[in-house]
């Protein structure tokens, strides 16, 4: 099974390092010295990472075979894939791989059908699960503790405890300053 390990940003100096953004949470084990990653688009690639490093809080990578800035600007927004056996699980214990999650379908805790997941969206401060429903539209669904009760393999579902107008519209709005506002008008 092929996972999408980092994307690759602008180059960094002259002698043909790369900044990457990184997607996955094992960089240490998928984008070490050695790692060899197909690419998309696959013409530029394999690319073998010959070293790798922190500066300023970014992660830097230089390939074998590219060893300048020109050489590296021309990796720009490549994804870099890495192979990975389908049967193998995240170090973490509430840790999962995206392929994981793809399908499931999404629950409340009373069991009320809320749709499938599509995608899910990483972003820097949480990820999200992309929800379709079952009319077809679309909900996002903040992937943290709070909300997200159980993910149950075994039975194909994600377990969900959402606040009042997460995936409904009927959240009910209510503050002083409407209240005011009521009182003042009668």
């Amino acid at each position: 099974m092929q996972l999408v390990v980092a994307r690759i940003g602008r180059a960094h100096g002259i002698k043909g390092e790369v900044t990457v953004e990184v997607r996955t949470d094992e960089p240490e084990l998928r984008l070490g010295p050695g790692a060899v990653l197909t690419t998309d688009p696959a013409s530029v690639g394999p690319l073998t990472i010959e070293t790798g490093r922190v500066h300023s809080g970014r992660l830097l990578l230089r390939f074998e075979g590219v060893s300048d800035r020109t050489g590296a600007e021309a990796l720009r927004n490549t994804l870099l894939i890495a192979e990975i056996d389908p049967e193998e699980l995240p170090e973490g214990e509430d840790e999962y791989y995206d392929h994981q999650l793809i399908d499931l379908d999404v629950v409340t805790a009373d069991g009320t059908e809320v749709g499938r997941i599509t995608e899910i969206s990483h972003l820097p401060t949480q990820d999200l699960f992309i929800v379709e429903r079952p009319d077809g539209s679309e909900v996002m669904i903040p992937f943290v503790e709070e909300i997200v009760a159980e993910i149950d393999l075994e039975e194909q579902k994600a377990v969900i405890t959402p606040p009042p107008g997460l995936i409904d519209d009927r959240a009910e709005i209510a503050s002083s300053r409407d209240e005011a506002s009521g009182q003042e008008e009668s």
